[in-house]
């Protein structure tokens, strides 16, 4: 398979696929009548249950705190002197949008406006605006979208930084080839609450050889460029080794400029580690599954990756801001910090997760979120928050240690309902719940 970054207008596209294969479809579809959801490692398809009510905080009793396997890098769950323990905090759900398609993402536009945009999965963009949702979508685009299977779709958003003058944004789909479909539209200069469908640009577009693991996710990093991430290619087992190879960017991290002058699709920034070395170019790093979500601190530049394990194991990485490049994740080599079907390998020049959380108590695929630094709750700052599609329960990952000699807590915050597709930052850096059963909640922290 070859993938291709042509810079000419896109034919009809459409979207993803993010489940765990055979064993856990077989679970789902056993057990609660469900098909594995958009997470390459559990269940995303036809929600079972309605929207929650607008206001519904949908919670149950906390459950003991799944302990990371003894190998993670001291991810043990432990507290910090200097921070409240996570007991000490009450989290609460205000429903601010009901009535959704299988939403999938939220995220705002960064110019200023307060509006937060909602992707669902079918093809439309929605917005939430001045404390309502807008009747009609920002952007529909479900003719071009194939979301015939439940990790497939439209999966990802990103404005351009600088949005407010160039009027850009970018979306990752599945399009009627099943391939992954990076492509840029423009909003409209008379009406900055409808895009222009007609405007649609390809970036990239990467053959996909299954329809599950095929990420989703795109976002403008500190550095300005566009970062992709995309699983293995789908199955199990990195079925067509793509994981290490560097001739594929299946199961990597890709970064690339898209400030290009002249028509151009995008350019390799310079100091992408493989541009000058046998590989593809657009690789920043690899040893990915499926990086359904990821984020940047956006006070230290910080690379937070929440990677869907296979069977045992769910597993979170950081690639520090001022670190190298190059970075190996390990699958297939490993499956969080433990060697991947056989009893030993080598790690050495292996990137080994932060914490790691085994498939117990329900855990399955879990959906990375964000390093809190809202204004409202300066106790949570620095702690990163995520949480599992399957089981509904939500986790901090606070570093106790030095950023020289990190040392790791996980706690649990909360213990939900919901089926967690993504979380979302709005322009100040609180944080907001995106429930694929059709609602997007404001979280809100409060000290007890």
């Amino acid at each position: 398979m070859s993938e291709t970054h042509p810079s000419s207008s896109l034919p009809p596209v459409w979207f993803h696929s993010f489940m765990r294969w055979f064993p856990v479809v077989s679970l789902w579809v056993v057990g609660l009548g469900l098909l594995p959801l958009l997470l390459g490692g559990c269940a995303a398809g036809e929600p079972s249950q309605a929207a929650p009510a607008p206001t519904a905080a949908r919670t149950r009793a906390p459950r003991a705190t799944p302990t990371p396997a003894p190998t993670a890098v001291q991810a043990q769950p432990t507290s910090s002197a200097n921070q409240p323990d996570a007991a000490d905090f009450a989290l609460t759900f205000e429903a601010i949008a009901t009535g959704l398609t299988k939403p999938v993402y939220v995220t705002p536009a960064g110019d200023g406006s307060g509006r937060l945009f909602i992707v669902e999965q079918p093809g439309r963009i929605r917005i939430w605006s001045q404390g309502a949702l807008l009747p009609e979508p920002f952007l529909d685009i479900t003719p071009r979208v194939n979301d015939g299977a439940s990790e497939r779709g439209l999966l990802g958003l990103a404005f351009a930084p600088d949005f407010a003058r160039s009027l850009h944004f970018y979306v990752n789909y599945t399009d009627a080839r099943g391939r992954t479909a990076v492509t840029r539209f423009a909003v409209s200069p008379t009406d900055g609450n409808r895009a222009l469908a007609a405007s649609e640009q390809i970036v990239l577009q990467v053959p996909q050889p299954a329809s599950n693991h095929n990420g989703g996710m795109l976002l403008f990093g500190p550095d300005g460029m566009l970062w992709i991430g995309l699983g293995d290619g789908g199955a199990a087992d990195d079925a067509f080794g793509n994981g290490q190879n560097l001739d594929s960017l299946l199961g990597k991290m890709l970064r690339l400029d898209v400030t290009t002058p002249g028509g151009a699709a995008y350019r390799i920034p310079p100091d992408n580690p493989w541009r000058d070395r046998a590989g593809r170019p657009e690789i920043w790093a690899l040893g990915l599954r499926n990086p359904w979500r990821y984020s940047f601190d956006r006070a230290t530049g910080d690379l937070w990756i929440a990677d869907v394990g296979q069977n045992l194991y769910e597993e979170v990485h950081i690639a520090w801001a001022d670190g190298p490049a190059g970075l190996n994740f390990g699958w297939p080599i490993l499956e969080g910090n433990h060697c991947f079907q056989r009893d030993a390998c080598d790690t050495q020049g292996l990137e080994l997760a932060v914490a790691e959380f085994p498939h117990l108590n329900g855990v399955c695929s879990i959906t990375g979120g964000y390093v809190y630094r809202g204004p409202r709750t300066p106790a949570l700052h620095g702690q990163y928050i995520v949480g599992d599609y399957c089981n509904g329960q939500i986790w901090r990952i606070e570093n106790v240690g030095s950023r020289a000699d990190p040392a790791w807590s996980v706690q649990v915050l909360a213990d939900t309902e919901f089926r967690i597709s993504s979380f979302g930052e709005d322009e100040d850096g609180e944080l907001y719940l995106v429930d694929h059963a059709g609602a997007v909640y404001r979280m809100h922290f409060a000290a007890r």
